[in-house]
């Protein structure tokens, strides 16, 4: 059955040194949308569980932990895996303000969930769809269609978390025929089940996303 990525709300600016809105929480994840105004140090916290974090703008970022310092440097759309971490501060240390989704990883990876399919994505569009990194709790790629571009009849097997990087205007037919509209904003955090479907983009530009698919 298709299923139709539900839209959620994204962050809303405000002029705190941090802000941070739930996008997504759920049994799998947590995902926060979570924007940092420079030069702002956070308190003392600490991350229990690993995360990928998507950046929606180009920082740098300063972070002391048990008397230690290091820099951090993303550019815009950049993904991390970032594992769970001990009691530290952080500062965002470029010129500007940082949005950033952070996806919470609330289990360990299921060993027996296979990502892939004959109708895995990375097999039957590989020039549109590109493996970030997959460990044993992920598999994160990163979707770029072309403008008015056609992707063929492919397959998620598994729950996924779908962060846009830009705006999406795409009808969505599912292999039963079912065809839907389905519209996004450049930020907005959804989330999808296993699902087989083609896609067309309506857009005069590029669309782009990064998909964490969730193997626990």
């Amino acid at each position: 059955m298709h299923l139709r990525l539900a839209l959620l709300p994204i962050i809303a600016v405000a002029a705190a040194a941090q802000t941070s809105k739930t996008a997504i929480d759920n049994d799998q994840v947590k995902a926060l949308v979570v924007r940092v105004e420079p030069h702002q140090k956070t308190k003392l916290h600490e991350h229990k569980v690993n995360r990928v974090m998507i950046y929606l703008q180009a920082g740098r970022q300063e972070i002391v932990s048990e008397g230690k310092t290091r820099v951090q440097e993303w550019k815009a759309g950049d993904v991390k895996w970032t594992p769970a971490s001990p009691t530290h501060t952080a500062e965002i240390i470029s010129a500007e303000p940082v949005t950033m989704i952070e996806v919470e990883l609330k289990n360990p990876g299921d060993p027996h969930k296979i990502a892939t399919t004959a109708l895995d994505p990375l097999k039957v569009e590989p020039n549109r769809y590109t493996l970030l990194f997959e460990n044993p709790q992920v598999r994160v790629f990163r979707t770029r269609i072309g403008p008015k571009e056609k992707i063929a009849m492919h397959e998620h097997v598994l729950n996924r978390i779908v962060v846009n990087l830009t705006d999406q205007d795409e009808t969505i037919t599912s292999a039963d025929g079912k065809a839907d509209h389905v519209v996004h904003k450049a930020g907005d955090v959804s989330a999808g089940g296993p699902v087989k479907h083609r896609e067309e983009s309506l857009r005069d530009g590029v669309t782009e996303a990064v998909i964490v698919e969730l193997k626990d």
